[in-house]
């Protein structure tokens, strides 16, 4: 143990504090919260440890996962990982010394191009900490763009916790956040949003693509809208149905943000994730977290610099853009290793045999009698509906099969639902296996 202050340095400070020894520093402290219990067992050898915790392991119960909403059991490449445990990537933090990391500036800025690519958007940072802030660090954004505003308006179908994750942001607030319902196609419902529209004083609108529920938003309408009542237009978007859609982009999206946890990395119990976040050339200067920008050293040498860091905390102190002012680097970088190793056409391999998986258990599961709530248009995420949906649920999980998200914990609306996902890593044999016990529990 290092201990930096020296005998005098105690002695000292103890003295201007006026009290005699460290006991009595924390004397106004349960005696009992600064001494615990410690019931440790007897020390182990390290084949000894070896083995407890391979039979703790083994007591896990494996389930076949049919859940999405935000977090995806997709194939990683085992080269992705393998690259990234290399210790200049394994151990580097946010390189506050960033001219000497040239390496990690130039993996960074090769992912600000992929993600401007994938998106359709002029520029991107070196990631967020996940989704869910990516999208709150765009509405505040949209603040500064247009201070005047006071209402900012969210799809119904966009992510419930993302939406907690913005109200949060926006607390000490004067904003009205309001939702604006979907409709029977399962997608923001339009003639809503332009009544709110008209109302005035809207400085953003907030929509998912595809949306919560599977569904895909109608971006081109939306674009009308904004060019009709000149609203920031921000959308969370999916990085892989990016392979198939038309990009928000191409929608006049100002911002367009979202979790990249698909992108090479595994779900590893929630995190750690990144956020990308991506918006247009003029909006440069509002932008949150770290950006890397490409120039030439003294020398005319191409060189890699983080830019406009005037934006950031450690500079600007209260009038920086964003609290935010570092990256997920190391996700990040799977991110970007993922990227390169797939290409355009193996992202969009991942998405279609994701997409028609997805249509098979569908099409299976409507003949034993479930319903589709929406009629909208779908990826491989999608909602169904059947009665007893709960106790389906439980005895499926039962069988090792864990069979999507119960969505009346969202909302009343959509009881009896579950919004299952599918994705390239499920075999035909697990979704047929799924589809028999579905049949037994049904009979």
């Amino acid at each position: 143990m290092f201990l930096p202050h020296s005998q005098e340095d105690v002695s000292e400070a103890l003295r201007l504090l006026g009290i005699n020894s460290l006991q009595e520093l924390f004397s106004h402290i349960e005696p009992s919260l600064l001494n615990p219990p410690c019931n440790l067992p007897e020390a182990k050898s390290e084949e000894e440890l070896r083995n407890y915790f391979s039979e703790l392991a083994g007591l896990n119960r494996k389930t076949i996962s049919f859940v999405g909403g935000g977090a995806y059991d997709r194939i990683v490449p085992s080269a992705v990982w393998q690259i990234l445990s290399r210790g200049e990537f394994l151990t580097a933090y946010t390189p506050y010394q960033a001219e000497a990391s040239q390496g990690t500036l130039q993996a960074l800025f090769e992912y600000q191009t992929l993600v401007a690519s994938l998106t359709s958007m002029e520029v991107a940072n070196a990631s967020m900490y996940d989704g869910a802030s990516a999208a709150a660090e765009a509405v505040l954004m949209a603040k500064s763009v247009k201070p005047k505003g006071k209402r900012l308006l969210v799809s119904a179908a966009l992510h419930p916790l993302y939406l907690e994750v913005i109200r949060t942001y926006l607390q000490g607030y004067d904003d009205s956040v309001e939702k604006v319902s979907w409709s029977e196609e399962g997608t923001t419902d339009l003639n809503l949003l332009e009544e709110k529209l008209k109302e005035g004083d809207v400085y953003a609108v907030v929509v998912q693509y595809p949306n919560f529920l599977g569904y895909i938003e109608p971006l081109k309408e939306i674009q009308s809208l904004k060019e009709r009542y000149d609203f920031f237009f921000i959308v969370v978007a999916d990085p892989v149905a990016l392979s198939l859609l038309e990009p928000p982009g191409s929608f006049g999206a100002d911002a367009v943000v979202g979790e990249s946890q698909q992108l090479g990395v595994p779900l590893n119990f929630g995190g750690p994730y990144a956020g990308f976040f991506t918006t247009r050339e003029r909006f440069l200067r509002k932008m949150p977290g770290r950006l890397v920008g490409l120039a030439q050293d003294v020398e005319g040498k191409r060189a890699f610099s983080l830019v406009l860091q005037t934006r950031e905390q450690h500079i600007r102190r209260e009038r920086a853009t964003s609290n935010i002012c570092t990256n997920q680097n190391l996700i990040a970088l799977a991110n970007l290793i993922y990227l390169s190793l797939m290409g355009k056409e193996g992202l969009r391999e991942v998405a279609l045999q994701s997409l028609s998986k997805a249509i098979y258990l569908k099409k299976g599961l409507i003949e034993m009698g479930f319903e589709e709530p929406f009629s909208g248009k779908h990826l491989w995420e999608f909602p169904l509906r059947h009665e007893g949906i709960e106790d389906i649920y439980r005895k499926l999980n039962e069988k090792g099969f864990t069979f999507g998200i119960i969505l009346d914990r969202w909302t009343r609306k959509l009881k009896d639902c579950t919004l299952l996902a599918i994705t390239e890593r499920r075999r035909k044999g697990e979704i047929d296996s799924l589809l028999e016990a579905v049949g037994e529990i049904l009979r």
